[in-house]
C-alpha cells in the first residue's frame, strides 16, 4: 500500500482534521514521533476522522 495521497492538496487539511480530533479524544499526536502511542489511540483518531468526513458529506447531500 502506498502513502501517497491521490489529492496532495488535501494533506494540510487531513493533518489538520488529524490534530483536532487526537485533541477531541486527549490523544498526544505530535508531528513528530508518535511510536510510543497505542494502536488503539492511533485506530480512534482514524476512526473519528472517517465518521467526521462521512457525517460531513451526508450533511451536503
Amino acid at each position: 500500500m502506498s502513502n501517497q495521497h491521490l489529492v496532495p492538496e488535501a494533506r494540510e487539511g487531513l493533518d489538520h482534521l488529524k490534530m483536532e480530533v487526537a485533541k477531541e479524544l486527549n490523544v498526544p499526536l505530535s508531528d513528530g514521533y508518535n511510536g510510543d502511542l497505542t494502536s488503539r489511540q492511533c485506530g480512534s483518531v482514524g476512526g473519528e476522522m472517517v465518521k467526521k468526513m462521512v457525517a460531513d458529506y451526508e450533511s451536503k447531500l
